[in-house]
């Protein structure tokens, strides 16, 4: 797998700018080319883009970088966010969340095909030993962390996770992904928990969310919302995952990498104050007492949760999407509480719904406790932070190496102890 470049149309779509004036620039001097292995087609490195965009049009709607973010941009061919839609190798997501599975959408992810079936068979194995590893832990333990035991658990029994030939990674990513969505605490029977052990992720998965029976039409959204989560080009958890694999670290250590970063409030959890939202306005019978509720929290900033986003200008279709497939499961009083959040939120927002808000409206209507829609979220973006370390190992290693500008006391400004130091020499007298 060679290093990925840019081609000229994806720097002039980064840029904002024609093809054209790509080559301008490259004859102004403003932007170097190499040649593609067809010894004609120019291809641009990620990173001198980057740099002339910093000059030009930032990416982030409003015209202009946030203070204090950093900014880094890194050549991919897994997802593409663009015109507000969400690509995964060149084909909509939306469109596989309505006509594929998640086992074959991560297979895509990780080998660039896309398969007509598929289905992970779980090793026996692997399933005691997630088992022993998580009978100690409380059974409200968070999603993250419980995953995190399980993830270093296999790594341990996994002496070759070493070879990072992709054949081998993406064994263990489907090892990895099935004993994931059977090691959470059941809210509901299963019905074929001693059935085959080779069927869809959604459906063992769908049990250990909701109490409510595991019907085709449930299983069916479930397996759309996990398609929609399984990868959004380089959010945190998959920056950190991609740091991870530049050091060559194994599959277990990237996927582990990522868990850590989506266990912050503003990431994987985020779906979660989306579906505590939707509770509180059920429970209080009005969805204006819920939302005031939420503005009047100094913690909040007066964001309400599951509305705005970074990148989209105008809609996130994996909200758009998973809304249109969620209704049908949807109760007078369920789509009533979530028309009133929306209504009452659009008075004093103009933020657009996003996908955590409808994760949360999934989780409120199938009656999953809170907390749960952290799990759909990593268990999703694990195809992800794979398939991006798929790629890290064929990059140059250890490329990450950020600039640090050192804003402490200046460096010797504080003079030694006078003190003798343990074991030390007693210090010179003073001259004076």
């Amino acid at each position: 797998m060679t290093r990925n470049l840019l081609t000229a149309d994806q720097v002039a779509n980064r840029l904002g700018v024609k093809v054209e004036t790509v080559y301008a620039y490259v004859s102004r001097g403003l932007l170097e080319r190499t040649l593609a292995e067809d010894g004609r087609t120019s291809r641009f490195d990620a990173s001198a883009v980057e740099e002339l965009a910093r000059r030009g049009r930032p990416r982030r709607s409003g015209g202009r970088q946030p203070r204090g973010v950093a900014d880094l941009v890194l050549a991919t061919s897994i997802t593409a966010l663009q015109d507000d839609e969400l690509y995964y190798r060149g084909r909509s997501a939306t469109e596989l969340a309505t006509t594929s599975t998640f086992e074959a959408v991560a297979e895509l992810l990780w080998t660039e095909a896309l398969p007509g079936t598929t289905a992970w068979a779980t090793r026996p194995d692997a399933s005691r030993a997630a088992r022993a590893a998580t009978a100690a832990l409380p059974e409200r333990s968070p999603v993250a962390e419980r995953l995190a035991v399980v993830a270093a658990t296999l790594a341990c029994t996994e002496p070759l996770r070493v070879d990072l030939q992709p054949e081998a990674v993406i064994a263990h990513a489907r090892s990895l992904v099935s004993v994931f969505a059977e090691s959470l605490p059941r809210q509901g029977r299963d019905p074929n928990d001693r059935a085959s052990r080779r069927r869809r992720l959604a459906t063992a998965l769908w049990p250990r969310l909701s109490p409510l029976p595991a019907t085709r039409a449930r299983v069916r959204v479930l397996d759309a919302a996990l398609i929609l989560l399984a990868d959004h080009e380089l959010a945190t958890s998959t920056l950190a995952a991609r740091v991870a694999a530049s050091t060559g670290a194994d599959p277990y250590a990237v996927v582990l990498a990522g868990l850590g970063a989506a266990s912050g409030p503003r990431h994987g959890k985020a779906g979660q104050a989306a579906h505590q939202l939707l509770v509180d306005a059920d429970h209080l019978g009005s969805a204006e007492h819920a939302v005031a509720r939420v503005l009047a929290d100094p913690a909040s900033a007066r964001r309400i949760p599951g509305f705005g986003h970074p990148v989209y200008r105008t809609r996130d279709p994996r909200a758009d999407c998973l809304l249109e497939l969620l209704d049908p499961l949807l109760n007078q009083r369920t789509r009533g509480v979530i028309d009133d959040v929306r209504a009452v939120t659009a008075t004093t927002t103009p933020a657009m719904v996003n996908v955590d808000f409808a994760l949360g409206a999934l989780a409120y209507a199938t009656r999953m406790p809170v907390g749960l829609t952290e799990a759909v979220f990593v268990i999703a973006r694990t195809a992800g932070w794979i398939a991006h370390g798929l790629e890290e190992y064929a990059e140059t290693p250890l490329r990450f190496r950020v600039r640090a500008i050192y804003t402490g006391p200046p460096p010797g400004a504080h003079a030694l102890s006078d003190e003798r130091p343990p074991g030390g020499p007693a210090a010179p007298a003073d001259p004076s």
